[in-house]
């Protein structure tokens, strides 16, 4: 079928060369798939579940002639305001391929529905013929299951292996000098003092400490000890658990002790001279406390591991950050990692790593621990209590975050398609257990994930397609449950159809993905080299195959004009950057967030965002909890949008920077930072003062609200021509040129180049 006639926007012709100002005002929306009426309006929610093509292709040799990447961008957990929950004692599913009923099933009559991934007739239950919200009997085909393409199960006990485990939580720690000099400890026993009491969980819950540094220690916290007990084991090649039964305790029977030893912990190791790391026997301990029960194990590492298993050595060269075509080093240095992460996994264990570090610490080995065991990477470089307190603030709100958000236990998600199509590889953080069988220990609201697609036999008789994604997890409450998001979108044979559902966002979010793994199996500049390949083909592709009128120019549709702009974009990221100097870790570490953010995140890591800030106003502002939000426009990134006269807000997901000109405006420097003039301005400025003023009001509002949209919290840092980190800002400046990259312009003449051959 042909959606022409109702989607002329996406297709309309835009020439790059001659078009600069393609940024929308605010932000990029994600593309209404061309679905009757009553069908998009029970679609999934796009935050939660899109695919890089809202219109699917009718046959595999119809996509490879767009020429664009075919996948699905989930984040299965998000926090949710609505999430409707349904308790039955039967889940209705299809006998055949065990697809949950859903919105875009047909029911034939009341008796009989057919499933809309394999069109299996089923029948429907009796049970299923009553609706409790209603409370009528006979329209089986208005239950919420039916109703909500995204919802929640609580599911009976044929749905469990075990009992439900209970939420267990291990803390892992490095004391050894390098760590006690961070000061990170304090902050960390503080943070756990202030939120134990909001850590999920029930009556069963366990904690557990172990530190660490030549030797291990573990923390008898048995109930009815006047204080906790260190116990020492120095032989690390062969670890042991001195008490097994008293290490991992319950929560509430042994909150005072718990508490006593998070007050004296970060006096314990005041004086240590020890500089050791046996992090490798530290973690296989963990693994021996949490395998019986499983649970999460939170691992804090502030050096390189230099002793027994799993040690470490350094592997970068710092000479070479800038010069070298090809980075070496992007993969693991040992395979021990990786291994004990698949045995956490197995054992339903999940390891999130915070490193906390000024040195290399081979991110690329360390960071195998969580990335096979659905744990996360949090990773703050030049971490000091002193030395540099924005960190500090960025730790603290990070940590109260991952203490208090919700967990699931023991989980496994499955995502379904139409037959026809297929799944082949997976991104994220996860373990893929059999061909479509995610194994997710623990899963976190935060984590995000994608998948890439083939169509495998011709959709020649379908209006539409569906996928389902549908993920069993234990609550931190000890019930299991299911949570299942329902997509549905239009198959089409035509090109232009293809191309008008393009969503841009998703293309470049599941490109970053796979340009990270390319860079690991081959090498980066493959990598880069495959990116800027994607720009060229696709867009030669909407030349040849849909456009009537040839014309001069670089040419794309409506819908990809920001395509160039991302990939740029893309080419000068942390992770793929080249000629820049660029620590191994921090690149290692930008990799592994294209690959597990959820795809709202990663676009400002990719692209930030670029706000003049100090003439801002009310008018078009959005007015939540009572609070006025400020909504200026997005600007390009390049030094011509910026003025001497103005102050800038750049907003790069994980850090945003507060740019001040030379002449700025006064009423700014006095109502929002609260000095007399230009100099003034202190050097490493982070919080802004508290000021009775409009001006401070609206820019705090509106740099609150910019925070409040994520889950982890951005540094702010505010910077003048003289400020050591506006060599970062500057950076972030996408559409200009530098000594190592192509500016925007240069780079559409590239493509354009490559498309006329």
């Amino acid at each position: 079928m042909s959606l022409q006639s109702s989607t002329p926007e996406a297709l309309r012709v835009v020439n790059l060369l001659q078009e600069r100002n393609l940024l929308p005002p605010g932000t990029v929306p994600a593309p209404t798939p061309c679905l009757p009426q009553d069908i998009q309006k029970v679609n999934c929610n796009p935050e939660v579940f899109r695919c890089t093509l809202t219109s699917i292709p009718q046959t595999q040799s119809l996509l490879n002639k767009a020429k664009l990447p075919m996948g699905l961008l989930l984040h299965p957990f998000k926090d949710l305001s609505q999430l409707p929950v349904v308790t039955s004692s039967t889940i209705v599913r299809c006998r055949s391929c065990r697809t949950y009923i859903n919105p875009f099933v047909s029911f034939l009559d009341q008796r009989r529905w057919k499933c809309n991934l394999c069109y299996r007739i089923n029948d429907v239950p009796e049970e299923f013929m009553y609706n409790p919200v209603s409370r009528s009997y006979g329209e089986p085909h208005k239950r919420p299951e039916v109703q909500n393409a995204t919802i929640e199960f609580i599911a009976p006990s044929e749905y469990m292996l075990r009992p439900p485990q209970p939420a267990v939580y291990l803390f892992v720690l490095d004391v050894s000098h390098n760590a006690v000099e961070t000061g990170y400890l304090n902050v960390f026993c503080q943070s756990l003092l202030d939120n134990i009491s909001a850590l999920p969980g029930d009556s069963r819950t366990k904690i557990g400490f172990i530190t660490f540094d030549s030797t291990i220690h573990f923390y008898n916290l048995q109930e009815g000890l006047s204080q906790p007990q260190m116990l020492i084991v120095s032989d690390i090649e062969d670890v042991f658990l001195p008490t097994p039964d008293s290490l991992l305790v319950n929560l509430n029977e042994c909150k005072e002790l718990v508490e006593d030893l998070l007050k004296s912990l970060p006096h314990l190791f005041e004086k240590t001279m020890e500089t050791q790391s046996a992090l490798g026997s530290a973690l296989q301990a963990a693994f021996k406390l949490l395998s019986p029960t499983g649970g999460r194990m939170s691992v804090f590492q502030t050096h390189l591991p230099n002793l027994g298993v799993g040690a470490l050595q350094s592997r970068e060269d710092p000479n070479q950050r800038a010069s070298a075509k090809d980075i070496q080093h992007l993969s693991p240095a040992t395979d021990f990692y990786k291994k004990l992460a698949l045995d956490c996994s197995g054992q339903q264990v999940a390891v999130d790593l915070f490193l906390l570090s000024a040195r290399y610490c081979d991110l690329a080995s360390l960071g195998c621990i969580s990335r096979y065991s659905a744990g996360s990477v949090y990773y703050y470089p030049s971490y000091h209590h002193q030395h540099n307190p924005a960190q500090v603030e960025r730790f603290q709100k990070d940590l109260k975050r991952y203490l208090i958000r919700k967990i699931g236990f023991e989980a496994v998600m499955r995502i379904r398609c139409t037959k026809g199509l297929s799944i082949h590889t997976f991104h994220g953080n996860l373990f893929v257990r059999s061909t479509d069988l995610l194994s997710l220990p623990n899963v976190n609201p935060d984590a995000g994930f994608a998948v890439q697609m083939s169509i495998e036999e011709n959709l020649d008789d379908m209006q539409v397609v569906s996928f389902q994604a549908a993920l069993l997890y234990t609550s931190s409450k000890g019930e299991r449950r299911i949570r299942v998001h329902t997509l549905c979108l239009p198959v089409v044979n035509s090109m232009s159809d293809i191309f008008s559902g393009a969503d841009v966002q998703a293309i470049t979010g599941l490109l970053a993905c796979m340009a990270v793994d390319r860079s690991m199996a081959a090498s980066l500049s493959d990598a880069r080299d495959a990116m800027t390949n994607a720009a060229i083909d696709s867009l030669s592709s909407y030349r040849q195959s849909v456009l009537t009128i040839q014309q001069p120019g670089l040419l794309a549709p409506a819908c990809l004009r920001l395509f160039p702009l991302y990939i740029l974009a893309l080419l000068k990221q942390k992770a793929f950057r080249t000629g820049t100097s660029t620590r191994l870790d921090d690149r290692v570490f930008a990799m592994y967030q294209l690959k597990y953010q959820p795809l709202a995140y990663t676009m400002l890591m990719i692209h930030p965002a670029l706000y003049r800030v100090d003439d801002l106003t009310d008018e078009g502002a959005l007015n939540i909890n009572e609070r006025t939000i400020p909504q200026p426009r997005v600007l390009q990134l390049s030094v011509e949008k910026l003025s001497r006269e103005g102050a800038f807000l750049m907003d790069a997901g994980t850090v945003m920077y507060l740019w001040i000109g030379r002449n700025c405006n006064p009423n700014f420097l006095t109502h929002v930072l609260g000095v007399p003039n230009y100099a003034a301005v202190p050097e490493n400025l982070y919080l802004l003062p508290e000021l009775d003023t409009v001006e401070s009001q609206r820019t705090k509002a509106f740099i609150g609200w910019l925070r409040d949209q994520r889950p982890f919290f951005p540094s702010l840092h505010v910077i003048r021509d003289e400020s050591q980190l506006k060599a970062s800002f500057m950076q972030n400046m996408i559409e200009d040129r530098t000594e190592s990259a192509l500016s925007y312009y240069e780079f559409l003449l590239h493509l354009q180049q490559q498309i006329s051959k």
